[in-house]
């Protein structure tokens, strides 16, 4: 019979109020019982699924350290780092404010509405006691005594709203399980006979609970029996979605037995709703399967360089494009699965994957693995020369994964779902490498797949989606592009016409346009017109094509001499997909349709 842990607080003790709701202030009391002579604390520099260095330390202040009624002294080390000057053996105490004000999932928010942390920003780690027990009580204040608690921690001494005090077995378990504070809705089901709350933050009267609950055990359950069948079991005792409504916003990170998300509250499934699923709640259900999948996937099946984080520094990995790219393969395949979506809304949601790699020049310079790679400079940190110079590892990896699929179910031997799981069996628990992968599809399709990896996940050429979707009953077609995409920009389009990018190659950067101008005008047959708008630009040109521009630049004015591409100047997409002929100066945009309904389901059910 398992031994109960105990209810009293670990060796290692954090102590988090809210303290100060209207300055966005937690309170932190570490208590060390055994600390080293000089122990060493740190506080993380990123948080593990989204890789960027954010220097959570910025936000930490008033670091004071005592033994009994003696203060001690505390040398930063560097950004992060602290030595505390203590005596061994004796209880140390660590006291510190953090301020909370980043609404995302990846840090930690308070204000008189709701509290948000993860563990990375409010709780030092302490440098030798990574891999002891440690606890964290959660204590409530007059201001939030109409306030509960949400956490996948485990839950040791806890009263009727949540607060009091939870368990982890380690450091990396304390701070991978994200804490909600407020008043909150909450539901509850059983996926596969495992225990799932939902707790939705911000949601309007509006909001239809029930039917978010039941749409999202339909895709748990089609999760797990991706993995397991029907007589598996996961490899998490229950699970918790945290979901924060908001008026703008999008995003998820992945936790062992949880997830954080945020949504548009217009995102949200609304009571008296149409039953089929629109566009802003599908968007939603895909960022819930995305994230659920990733409990497998990135969690337990991990890259060898995720092993063991190390919190201080950049944690490199070329793997990103199969973590996050697979993950962003399946997670709208397995809406289709769970009869929440039909085929032509999951064409639709492909379609708009293809786009967004097709669209983008820099797919042409960098291979989706040095992507993975440079996430931690280029990914997070997007600029005006983004598109031209990189290529999403979410997108691009979500394409390979579809090609991979197409052509092990085109040859007949296996389908992608069957390496998935073959990669389960022999690497979970971590650690995998590329080798793997390549080793499962070779067991799985008995050949080898090196040169097609090589091509489509090391190279740059364009890979073959057209001749693969075909042999699948759908058809890829180009259609007619917009105007932005005859030019090569992006723009913003509120209060003025101003470029956002310039695109490698396009009739804009031909003429001289750059990122930032401000679009003021365009001159057609000796008229000049002022435009506000990119239609604009369409009316007055009229059929001219030789146009001539004027931008606002560093307080300049300048006339800029402007071919515009005729419409139908896109060239085939059909063509680039299959040959590898795309130029990244003009962009298609494509269409997917079914040609052939018993060769598409064959691929989808």
């Amino acid at each position: 019979m398992p031994t109960a842990r105990p209810a009293e607080p670990a060796d290692l003790h954090y102590r988090v109020e809210p303290s100060d709701l209207h300055a966005h202030l937690f309170r932190v009391v570490l208590t060390l019982a055994h600390p080293a002579a000089g122990q060493e604390v740190s506080l993380p520099a990123w948080i593990p699924g989204s890789y960027l260095i954010r220097e959570f330390a910025k936000n930490l202040q008033q670091l004071k350290a005592r033994q009994g009624r003696r203060a001690v002294p505390l040398t930063q080390l560097d950004k992060h780092r602290w030595r505390v000057d203590c005596r061994p053996g004796r209880p140390l105490e660590l006291r510190y404010a953090v301020c909370a004000c980043d609404p995302s999932v990846r840090s930690a928010w308070l204000d008189a509405a709701r509290g948000f942390f993860n563990g990375t920003s409010l709780c030092l780690r302490v440098h030798g006691q990574e891999a002891q027990r440690h606890t964290l009580e959660i204590a409530s204040t007059d201001a939030t005594a109409h306030w509960s608690v949400a956490t996948g921690l485990d839950a040791l001494a806890t009263d009727e709203r949540g607060f009091g005090l939870y368990g982890a077995a380690d450091y990396d378990e304390l701070v991978d399980c994200p804490v909600e504070l407020g008043t909150f809705w909450v539901g509850h089901f059983d996926a596969c006979a495992i225990p799932h709350r939902l707790v939705v933050a911000g949601a309007t009267p509006s909001f239809d609970g029930q039917r978010l609950l039941d749409d999202t055990r339909k895709i748990c359950e089609a999760a797990i029996r991706f993995w397991h069948g029907t007589a598996g079991k996961a490899p998490h005792a229950s699970f918790l979605f945290l979901l924060h409504a908001v008026d703008d916003g999008y995003g998820g990170l992945e936790h062992r037995n949880s997830t954080a998300l945020v949504c548009g509250r217009r995102n949200l499934p609304r009571q008296q709703q149409e039953a089929k699923a629109g566009e802003n709640y599908t968007t939603l259900l895909g960022l819930i399967s995305h994230e659920y999948f990733h409990t497998w996937n990135v969690k337990r099946l991990r890259p060898a360089e995720f092993s063991t984080y190390d919190y201080s520094r950049e944690n490199y990995t070329d793997l990103l494009w199969f973590f996050e790219g697979f993950t962003s393969y399946y997670d709208d395949l397995l809406l289709r699965r769970a009869g929440l979506i039909d085929d032509a809304a999951y064409l639709k949601c492909l379609a708009k994957t293809i786009n967004q790699v097709l669209q983008t020049p820099g797919r042409a310079v960098q291979s989706v693995a040095q992507a993975s790679f440079d996430a931690w400079v280029k990914y997070y940190r997007p600029d005006a020369n983004t598109a031209n110079a990189t290529i999403s590892y979410y997108t691009k990896g979500a394409l390979v994964a579809l090609c991979l699929d197409l052509t092990l179910r085109r040859e007949g031997h296996a389908t992608l779902d069957d390496v998935m799981r073959a990669l389960w069996t022999r690497c979970q628990q971590g650690p995998m490498t590329e080798a793997d992968l390549h080793a499962a599809l070779h067991a799985c399709a008995g050949r080898p797949f090196d040169a097609e990896l090589q091509q489509w996940v090391h190279g740059t050429a364009e890979l073959p989606l057209a001749d693969l979707l075909a042999a699948h009953g759908v058809d890829l077609k180009a259609e007619t592009p917009q105007l932005a995409q005859r030019l090569g920009l992006r723009v913003a389009q509120d209060h003025g016409l101003r470029i956002q990018t310039v695109l490698r190659g396009g009739a804009a950067e031909k003429s001289g346009m750059a990122a930032g101008d401000e679009w003021l005008g365009v001159e057609a047959r000796g008229q000049g017109w002022r435009v506000r708008k990119l239609d604009d630009v369409a009316f007055y040109a009229g059929t001219e094509t030789a146009l001539t521009a004027w931008v606002a630049r560093d307080g300049r004015l300048l006339r800029l001499a402007l071919e515009l591409p005729a419409r139908g100047q896109a060239g085939s997409a059909r063509k680039k997909a299959r040959h590898g002929t795309a130029t990244p100066a003009q962009p298609d945009t494509i269409s997917l349709t079914p040609s052939d309904r018993n060769a598409l389901r064959r691929w989808l059910d």
